[in-house]
């Protein structure tokens, strides 16, 4: 089958990775998927035209609103993964919710990462309740076996012994929804007093304003780190090294960089809200925190 899907691909997202997933997924059981980002198309009618260019017969978006809303009233079967920020935050804004609501209308069927996303879901949209079903992420991690960690902590100006260090590592873009600057102050007292701990955030730039504002705060903040996007495999080996790999996001699906650290059997550490708490069983297969400095008590 020839089929379009649409995600959101140029911010960096984690649904951007989730995406190429998928089509790797979707080929391999002997699909033709074309994946483009939604924001490439202003219109319906820009994706109408597409479609009929490319003969395509069926579609997928992942995102409900982003996505989702353009596949309506083509004529082509379709179904949408739910991506996170559609049921955390765009649930709340009313015309955004009505204009997801008639694209499960005419939605075949909907995945949902997690039970408590389907039934986030079904709350909210009761005539989909037929059509909404729960399936995991799959991951995979292969860190790179030539990765030096003493370069890339030289690289990070920390001066330190590898085997003394303490690096609890946060994975994500810099946008307001992944709140890195939530846990700053709280690992900077903690490696004032104690000098082997630091926190480390790795990611690319999302929002070029709100990047400014971390890059100024971890300036001024000792015991934190800034670096860049990186290469995945190089990423899993930084992971495979660190600590603990800790999440602050204020809204998540289901996180990747939380399903690689356990892959990678290092310890997890998550801000306690649905999308982690669906994923992290405290005190089984992580710790789930709602205070910044439960860090310092914990220590």
């Amino acid at each position: 089958m020839r089929l379009l899907f649409l995600a959101v691909l140029r911010r960096h997202t984690g649904n951007a990775v989730t995406a190429q997933r998928v089509r790797d997924h979707l080929e391999a059981a002997g699909h033709e998927c074309i994946l483009r980002d939604a924001f490439d198309f202003e219109s319906p009618s820009e994706i109408a035209n597409f479609i009929k260019a490319e003969s395509l017969e069926a579609a997928l978006a992942l995102h409900l609103y982003r996505g989702g809303r353009l596949l309506r009233g083509h004529g082509i079967p379709f179904g949408v993964i739910f991506g996170g920020t559609d049921l955390n935050e765009d649930v709340n804004q009313g015309e955004k919710n009505k204009v997801m609501g008639k694209v499960l209308e005419e939605a075949r069927f909907a995945v949902a990462f997690t039970e408590s996303m389907k039934e986030t879901a079904q709350t909210q949209w009761p005539h989909a309740k037929g059509k909404i079903f729960v399936q995991s992420q799959g991951i995979s991690t292969v860190p790179n076996a030539a990765f030096n960690w003493n370069s890339f902590l030289r690289r990070s100006e920390i001066n330190q012994s590898a085997d003394h260090l303490h690096v609890f590592l946060l994975i994500c873009g810099l946008r307001r929804v992944k709140d890195p600057l939530y846990l700053v102050d709280a690992f900077s007292e903690w490696h004032q007093e104690e000098p082997s701990v630091y926190m480390m955030i790795v990611g690319p730039e999302v929002d070029p304003v709100f990047t400014r504002e971390v890059e100024a705060k971890v300036k001024r903040t000792p015991g934190v780190r800034l670096m860049g996007e990186m290469a995945q495999e190089d990423l899993h080996a930084v992971v495979k090294n660190c600590f603990a790999v800790v999440n602050s996001s204020v809204s998540e699906g289901m996180s990747a960089a939380i399903l690689e650290a356990m892959d990678l059997e290092v310890p997890v550490l998550a801000r306690n809200i649905p999308g982690n708490a669906a994923v992290v069983t405290h005190e089984v297969t992580g710790l789930l925190f709602s205070d910044p400095q439960w860090f310092r008590r914990g220590a």
